[in-house]
């Protein structure tokens, strides 16, 4: 079965994004050290599923020449009316059921690719499967908080742990 994964990076007191909702600090970090954690982590995801503000943001900023995501099929979750294409749509649909949905298809992963809104929903269902959490040594002091307002506790085995620029890659799984 298809497993849900949550793939992320965050300043060290738990923010990924800045108060104006950049990501901009993402970008000073490295020391040189050459290791691809998104490379290996993509291998096994065939699917995205974003929320409207990741998707402007990617459009907008991070890459508005061209789709960074060609390769996969994305979701977007929004109540605005977008005309969808074959490899991204546009859905106003709740987002736990339609990763239940998904999960029934074919396929290899579902990568929960941002934002805070997206995650908090899925991580109030319990429905993420595992956490791939990259923790920057950055201390923003405000912005958007990844982990806010949890209704439950939710209790994660740690896979591994991997340091590497500076960052620190967590990686757990669902107990």
């Amino acid at each position: 079965m298809r497993k849900i994964s949550l793939f992320i990076a965050m300043s060290l007191d738990g923010y990924i994004a800045d108060s104006t909702g950049s990501v901009d600090w993402l970008q000073e970090q490295g020391d040189g050290e050459d290791i691809d954690t998104y490379s290996e982590f993509i291998r096994d995801v065939d699917t995205i599923l974003m929320g409207w503000n990741t998707y402007h943001q990617i459009v907008t900023e991070l890459s508005p020449d061209e789709w960074i995501y060609r390769d996969f099929i994305s979701y977007v979750i929004t109540h605005n009316e977008r005309t969808s294409s074959e490899k991204i749509r546009f859905v106003n649909r709740d987002p736990v059921d339609l990763l239940k949905s998904l999960k029934k298809e074919n396929g290899r992963n579902i990568w929960i690719c941002g934002g805070a809104n997206l995650v908090r929903q899925l991580v109030n269902q319990d429905f993420i499967d595992c956490y791939h959490i990259t923790v920057v040594p950055t201390l923003l002091g405000s912005g958007v908080r990844l982990f806010e307002n949890a209704k439950q506790e939710i209790k994660l085995k740690l896979l591994n742990i991997r340091s590497y620029n500076g960052m620190t890659e967590l990686n757990y799984v669902r107990r």
